[in-house]
């Protein structure tokens, strides 16, 4: 296979809002979301159970403010009437709340903040519209005749700079837009620019011709970005690339310029670039529950650390990095302290599955990944279809591995010198094994049956093969990325080599390793083998049907895209698209444009080629975004209500899922 290929781990590659919502979301979202968004947290929220540690109480001066200013003369009184949310941490944003009252004479009032948590407190008891109705508040954001206008101004520590803002579901107008740049610049004392909070704001800046901040520039300039939540012990190592490291163990906190492809067990994981949440490597450290954080410059900041034995701490707001003696007993030498069963799969059928035939109970004939999607398939149309496809059932992998004795030579390798205590020692073996698999000589009655049921079903066209294994898609152990997908297979007897390849990924290293400190039996594993129709992707990525940053905003869409098929949107090599939908306020908001200048397409004559990508950064339009966050809530619901992790593609005007597994949250504070 081509370097593309084997580095084809899979190619599983925020209606109608209440006024009660309207009040609950017009200030943001809630710390830990604060920190991947730049915004602030909701008094709301609060009250719903988030913490309020992240906030510091009024001051005596804040206490003795008045209720309001019509001017801000000096950063004294910003400060005087600001919340400060994440005090003292890299995270650190202070804000107040501002109302224009548009009755002529036009006010604006720049509202103590700590005293009235929302606008509409200060409205009704400030006494500007003391009987205001749920219709008409619910006006202010929609209406472009409204009576008031309600926002924030926060002082943004990395660009330096003032910036005022409007909850990302206001219907701005350039008219409205254009009046509050006047006034604010008239009653503030220093420069303040627009900050959007979703494309359509973008759009009502540019139709103003005003100037804006956008989250994009704003996530540019954050110096760390909590990926995942946790506390670690470990030996802090600066690596250039795994790579380069083949004795990384989970003894290991690693410093590395940009998330790898792919990465065994390690206690903690820090990178210097930013990546995409939902990279292989970034969801698997939140199924390992492990800290794992962006830190600017890190492997200069932690340099002092290296080689020493440290502990790690990343929470919603920071991180901190603290040398330690070495403890007595070392992730390398513990045991799992629980060992997982695995799903017991069904070796007494051997005919090949369509896809169509499928449902979640077929799980243990084929894996949960290809039941998943036979149960979409069923459930999808006409929002988003599912690639036809059949399933190699787990039988014919027990068959091929008893034919070839691998149980016995993987029981002898096993209790070889070094293999349980030497991580290179395993790595090694594992490779030879991998390779009397993948080479092997095919069964020729299973080679007939897979290219006479590829060529009827699927018109011998180009197909991806996949794992499905009983070690992946599971609630709390998604398995994402450790098994070898095979892209775009255009020729009989590659697709039966490919299927070879497909069952030895099960001793790739970093799938054996995953499995190990999972607690997880090396000798229960079996793979089935998915065999689908190629997605001729336009674009492609993933998303999640809830805010991966805050549990509590289920009404959230996360998505991440790139151009082209959607193996590098899970490789996390380079920043995809990242945005985030509203079921409630119908908004699109921006984390990040893609980053990517080539795009991988599929080739004719087989496997995939890099070409060459030139225009607009953008990859995916808000009416697209919509149905997209619409198509995962189906996911969803057809797969029981639990949150998902989906593999999408477009192909033309069609939505297609390649795959949707449990989303594994593995924050721990």
């Amino acid at each position: 296979m081509n370097g593309i290929m084997e580095r084809a781990r899979t190619q599983s590659v925020f209606g109608r809002l209440s006024v009660t919502l309207l009040g609950m979301l017009m200030l943001a979202c809630s710390h830990a979301a604060m920190a991947q968004v730049a915004r602030k947290p909701s008094p709301y929220e609060y009250r719903q159970g988030a913490s309020t540690q992240a906030s510091q109480p009024a001051s005596s001066a804040q206490a003795q403010a008045p209720n309001h200013l019509q001017q801000i003369n000096n950063r004294e009184d910003f400060m005087r009437l600001s919340r400060v949310y994440n005090v003292g941490t890299a995270l650190e944003i202070p804000h107040l709340i501002f109302t224009i009252d548009r009755r002529e004479p036009a006010r604006t009032y720049y509202i103590n903040t700590p005293r009235y948590e929302l606008h509409e407190h200060f409205v009704r008891r400030a006494g500007l519209l003391p009987q205001m109705d749920k219709a008409t508040l619910n006006a202010q954001y929609r209406d472009a005749q409204r009576r008031f206008l309600f926002g924030t101004v926060s002082w943004q520590r990395d660009l330096p700079g003032y910036t005022y803002e409007f909850w990302e579901g206001d219907q701005l107008t350039p008219a409205l837009l254009q009046q509050t740049e006047q006034l604010l610049h008239a009653s503030f004392h220093e420069a303040i620019r627009f900050k959007t909070n979703s494309t359509q704001h973008e759009q009502a800046a540019r139709a103003a011709k005003l100037p804006f901040v956008t989250q994009e520039a704003l996530l540019r300039e954050q110096r760390f970005l909590p990926l995942n939540t946790g506390h670690a012990q470990g030996r802090l190592r600066i690596i250039r690339s795994v790579e380069q490291a083949a004795d990384l163990s989970p003894q290991d906190i690693v410093v590395l310029d940009e998330v790898p492809i792919s990465l065994p067990p390690v206690a903690g994981l820090v990178t210097q670039r930013p990546s995409t949440l939902l990279s292989h490597v970034n969801l698997l450290a939140k199924g390992w529950r492990i800290p794992n954080a962006y830190v600017r410059d890190a492997q200069a900041v932690l340099r002092q650390y290296n080689g020493q034995w440290v502990e790690l701490d990343v929470t919603h707001n920071n991180y901190q990095v603290r040398p330690i003696a070495r403890p007595a007993r070392t992730p390398s030498s513990a045991a799992p302290t629980t060992v997982r069963n695995l799903p017991r799969p069904n070796m007494s059928v051997t005919a090949l599955k369509p896809l169509a035939a499928l449902r979640a109970r077929d799980s243990r004939l084929c894996g949960v990944k290809a039941a998943n999607l036979g149960t979409l398939k069923a459930a999808l149309p006409p929002v988003a279809r599912v690639p036809d496809g059949f399933c190699i059932p787990f039988s014919h992998y027990q068959a091929a591995m008893l034919r070839l004795q691998i149980p016995q030579r993987l029981a002898a390798l096993q209790q070889r010198p070094g293999f349980a205590t030497n991580a290179a020692v395993r790595r090694e073996a594992l490779t030879g094994l991998r390779s009397e698999i993948s080479n092997a000589t095919p069964d020729p009655a299973l080679s007939q049956l897979l290219q006479a049921q590829w060529k009827t079903q699927l018109q011998g066209t180009g197909v991806f093969v996949r794992s499905s294994s009983n070690s992946e898609d599971l609630p709390g152990f998604s398995g994402a990325g450790l098994y070898t997908t095979v892209p775009n297979v255009t020729q009989g007897d590659a697709l039966v080599r490919a299927v070879q390849a497909v069952w030895a990924s099960v001793y790739n290293f970093e799938a054996y390793e995953a499995r190990s400190a999972a607690g997880l039996g090396q000798d229960a594993v079996a793979m089935s083998v998915l065999v689908q129709l190629a997605a001729p992707s336009d674009s492609s990525g993933v998303m999640i049907t809830r805010d991966p940053f805050d549990a509590g905003r289920r009404h959230i869409t996360y998505i991440s895209a790139k151009r082209g098929l959607g193996i590098r949107v899970v490789e996390g090599k380079r920043q995809a698209e990242q945005v985030m939908y509203s079921n409630w306020s119908k908004a699109v908001q921006v984390l990040s444009r893609s980053a990517e200048d080539t795009q991988l397409v599929v080739d004719a004559n087989g496997g995939v080629r890099e070409v060459p990508l030139s225009g607009s950064r953008q990859v995916l339009t808000d009416a697209l975004i919509a149905r997209l966050a619409a198509v995962g809530r189906s996911t969803k619901q057809a797969l029981g209500g639990a949150e998902q992790d989906i593999e999408w593609a477009v192909v033309g005007n069609d939505i297609v899922i390649l795959q949707s597994r449990p989303y594994v949250d593995g924050s721990s504070r």
